[in-house]
């Protein structure tokens, strides 16, 4: 499938499918869990942005992959400053400044191996976080601009995770608020 043929077809279609190397994937429904983060983290990173030249944009906004035939779908993406979009759809967002991507059994390798390594590509990047539903654990990634390394910070508990590149914390308490069981 070419990207033009995939572009058409995934703007056409009834869900979201993402494009790795040439095949279009089906994206599946998320659990409650899943939606719980994705909706505690929009209103939580969204709260401690205030004003600042930052956005969080929910799942519906792909995500290209320069260099690669891979569009992907990121539960949350952040964008600071004009969002630069591919097309005139305004539906596929070229420089995303933080990606985050709650985990699944089904998707938990997948976006810890390949689906990071894919990431990486995107010249604007400098946060990726991984979110376990299972307990109050998180995996942050961040690019160091100088030497272009990734580093791993793990949080779990009662930490705060931070966000260097949006100056911001949130406490995992508050990202898995109504999540897990007491």
């Amino acid at each position: 499938m070419t990207l033009e043929d995939y572009l058409t077809f995934d703007r056409g279609a009834d869900g979201k499918h993402e494009l790795w190397d040439g095949c279009a994937y089906a994206m599946t429904g998320a659990s409650l869990a899943h939606n719980r983060l994705v909706r505690n983290l929009i209103v939580s990173l969204s709260g401690a942005l205030g004003g600042r030249d930052c956005e969080v944009l929910p799942s519906d906004l792909r995500v290209r992959i320069p260099e690669q035939e891979r569009y992907l779908y990121p539960d949350l993406s952040v964008v600071c400053g004009p969002p630069e979009l591919e097309d005139e759809q305004a539906d596929t967002l070229l420089n995303p400044r933080v990606v985050i991507e709650v985990l699944s059994g089904s998707t938990e390798a997948f976006d810890r191996g390949q689906k990071f390594e894919a990431y990486r590509a995107i010249p604007t990047l400098n946060e990726y976080v991984l979110v376990s539903q299972d307990a109050a654990r998180v995996d942050h990634f961040a690019r160091d601009d100088q030497r272009g390394v990734w580093t791993l910070r793990p949080y779990s508990g009662a930490d705060t995770l931070e966000f260097p590149t949006l100056a911001v914390s949130i406490p995992l308490a508050q990202i898995y608020a109504g999540v897990l069981a007491a």
